[in-house]
């Protein structure tokens, strides 16, 4: 079975009635909900971007709410809460600002949990948060969330998850901060645990690398030699090619789409290079080729650049599962109510 073809089966929502619904805040195109789908959950999004809403939308069993989310907002009463809060605070090309940053969305998401209460809730980010100038920041978010539940991971450094150890054909690193109210949770096993297991560009791309492909852009000579002259300037002994022996680096919304030194850019055997397509960089996130994209095209790079790896989430996915198999079987079940009945 070739890699998309895996993607293409393993990742078809399939919904299991009996499990509680889960709320995805911050959902974006909805991967990190398209892995939960997949692993039998069916799936509420709130979104702000009415475009990233219609991707969801269009591709999901689930259904996307267009709302800005703040510390006020409602939203349907649910067992399990997870999200991707805004990163750009905590990037590495962000400005370290935490919380003073206006698009920091912490504040909404503890505020939710805090007044939701679920069972179970995750929120993803970028190892950014790590850095000795966001470290505190961290450190006060689980402190606001962990009165009423046990955190993982237990140590106050949140462990660093490689996408590519998942499956992913990626080196995109993310951590994953897990509260719950009962029981034990265990973060699913790393399937592809060793670099020579991980899934390289090339076996991801295979197909579409053959397609002769009429919309390919090409970089031109400005361009090339604007490349060239940055890997001199930084003394970068392997071109920021995409090497497809390998898994690609982190895929973002400005190397999917930005004529720049940070490109993601193919080159080929005539010495030309191109950029990658959208169709090659959603593979790279792991969509599978059904997962359609809303939208202009820069809009469509933003969603991909943005995403939780979707089959990440469905193995994160699978261990919310065994987390619900274990707990107290008199825990109180949540019912999906319409989100029509929601107000803000």
């Amino acid at each position: 079975m070739s890699y998309a073809e895996e993607l293409n089966s393993k990742l078809k929502p399939s919904i299991n009635p009996k499990l509680p619904t889960v709320v995805d805040l911050f959902a974006g195109a909805g991967g990190l909900s398209l892995g939960f789908e997949a692993s039998g959950f069916k799936t509420i999004g709130y979104e702000m971007n009415p475009t990233f809403c219609d991707t969801y939308n269009n591709n999901l069993k689930g259904e996307c709410i267009n709302l800005e989310l703040t510390e006020d907002s409602k939203i349907i009463p649910s067992d399990i809460i997870i999200g991707s809060p805004p990163c750009q605070p905590f990037s590495e090309v962000g400005k370290g600002k935490g919380l003073a940053d206006s698009r920091d969305g912490f504040p909404a998401f503890i505020s939710i949990v805090n007044k939701n209460k679920p069972l179970i809730w995750m929120f993803e980010n970028v190892p950014g948060m790590m850095h000795e100038k966001n470290i505190k920041y961290l450190m006060e978010i689980r402190a606001s969330l962990e009165k009423d539940y046990k955190i993982y991971p237990i140590l106050r450094r949140s462990e660093v998850i490689n996408c590519a150890d998942f499956g992913v054909p990626q080196n995109r690193k993310r951590i994953f901060v897990i509260g719950y109210r009962k029981g034990k949770y265990k973060f699913p096993r790393k399937p592809h645990p060793i670099p020579r297991l991980h899934v390289s560009a090339g076996q991801a791309l295979e197909d579409l690398l053959t397609q002769n492909n009429q919309s390919y852009v090409y970089l031109n000579k400005k361009q090339e030699d604007y490349i060239k002259s940055y890997e001199i300037k930084c003394g970068l002994k392997n071109p920021r090619d995409l090497h497809l022996n390998y898994p690609s680096r982190t895929l973002t919304t400005r190397n999917i789409s930005g004529a720049t030194a940070d490109m993601l850019r193919l080159k080929l055997e005539d010495g030309r290079r191109r950029m990658l397509t959208h169709s090659e960089a959603s593979r790279l996130q792991s969509f599978p080729d059904w997962f359609k994209f809303s939208g202009r095209l820069t809009e469509i790079s933003t969603q991909i650049g943005n995403a939780v790896p979707p089959l990440l989430a469905y193995y994160i996915g699978k261990s919310f599962r065994d987390y619900l198999s274990t707990v107290d079987k008199e825990l109180p079940k949540i019912t999906y109510q319409s989100s029509l009945q929601v107000s803000t």
